[in-house]
């Protein structure tokens, strides 16, 4: 009575259509036009739990209506709430022609028999993965990385299923293998991009001839072939990958020309003519990730000269990079605006100081220069020495 008595004051608003909740554009000739109703202005700051709690144990029917409108119910991030279960997950699962994004990260009370996208949930496996292929077609992003169980057999329900993937993390997923990576390639023809650190059993440097027809194709591995039937992917991570060689990368970036991020950090196998065909083939490249690989200066020289695209180069942990690429980088590439330099030892700091003055534009990384960063920062936001002694 009391909820009705309230509510009776509120001007009920009527619910839009296709889709209920959404903002219509401004009438032309200067008028105020649509706006969002109150209503749903309010249930779009609600958090997924408030939704799921809250909500439908109000008295007003109309409320919970809205709260189930489906506008609400394509990215649901559940990741760290422990209050998370089977069945919970399944109810949110329900509104499965909708669901573009489900991400339960670090949930351990979920298992294989609910649904899924999730880093370090160890008791998963495919059945959860097939499941979630199964009743949410329209997904576009499956984040499942460090999961031991996961096998090509989930990956191939994806293929089977999911056609709208855009974006799949597998790093650390030991189970998947070419298998898989193929099973992907010809099922999910619009991924964009593709996560693949440190899994062992994806041959990134093998060569085989079962899948190969030319004699270009006999130098280059199953996942390769894969890799170059992905005309849409532009972001690769390819961390510490043992089989990896500098023929596989090349032969990608020629191929994959809307390629704008490559991580290639932790393998030693690539050297300054790897990086040198990255910089001229790359045409849409825009960050470059070198940490521990095995260049020099004529890997940094090579970019400058070559690529007018790469804003982002990370060469941290390079142990022969030294002054001469530094400044030669900073001074020939006209698009760079980020040069990692961490514990690049052969980096004089005093060769850094004077590049940060002479290229304003560019942020130069290295230990001295990343703690002035901080505490500029905490200067501006009030932080002084004396204060914190006192303290």
């Amino acid at each position: 009575q009391v909820c009705k008595r309230k509510c009776s004051e509120v001007q009920r608003c009527t619910p839009c259509k296709q889709p209920r909740c959404a903002f219509a554009a401004p009438e032309e000739g200067g008028g105020a036009g649509h706006h969002m109703f109150p209503c749903c202005r309010v249930l779009s700051n609600l958090t997924v739990k408030e939704r799921l709690v809250f909500v439908p144990l109000w008295f007003v029917k109309y409320w919970r209506d809205l709260c189930l409108d489906f506008q609400f119910w394509k990215q649901i991030d559940l990741s760290g709430l422990q209050q998370v279960n089977d069945d919970l997950l399944v109810k949110i699962a329900s509104r499965r022609q909708n669901v573009t994004e489900i991400n339960i990260s670090d949930c351990r009370g979920v298992h294989d028999h609910g649904k899924y996208t999730a880093y370090r949930c160890k008791q998963l496996g495919d059945i959860s993965l097939s499941a979630l292929a199964t009743h949410c077609p329209q997904l576009v992003k499956v984040h499942v990385g460090n999961q031991d169980k996961l096998t090509d057999g989930a990956l191939k329900k994806v293929r089977s299923t999911c056609s709208e993937l855009k974006d799949i993390h597998l790093g650390q997923c030991y189970g998947v293998s070419d298998d898989g990576m193929m099973a992907l390639a010809k099922g999910c023809p619009k991924l964009q991009r593709l996560y693949l650190q440190e899994n062992k059993m994806v041959s990134l440097g093998k060569p085989t001839h079962k899948h190969c027809e030319d004699k270009m194709c006999e130098m280059l591995c199953v996942c390769v072939c894969v890799l170059l039937q992905l005309c849409n992917l532009s972001v690769l991570d390819l961390r510490h990958i043992s089989e990896l060689n500098n023929e596989t990368v090349m032969e990608v970036v020629r191929k994959c020309r809307n390629l704008s991020s490559l991580n290639l950090c932790l393998n030693w196998s690539i050297n300054d003519r790897c990086v040198e065909i990255i910089a001229k083939e790359g045409r849409s490249l825009k960050e470059l990730y070198l940490v521990s690989c095995k260049i020099t200066d004529h890997a940094l020289i090579a970019i400058g000269q070559y690529s007018s695209t790469i804003e982002t180069v990370d060469a941290g942990w390079c142990k022969d990079i030294t002054d001469q690429g530094a400044t030669h980088i900073a001074q020939s590439s006209k698009s760079l605006r980020y040069l990692g330099l961490m514990r690049c030892d052969k980096v004089n700091e005093d060769t850094v100081e004077r590049l940060v003055a002479q290229y304003p534009h560019i942020v130069f990384s290295t230990v001295m220069q990343d703690c002035k960063r901080t505490l500029e920062r905490a200067y501006q936001m009030g932080w002084s020495p004396n204060t914190s002694n006192a303290s």
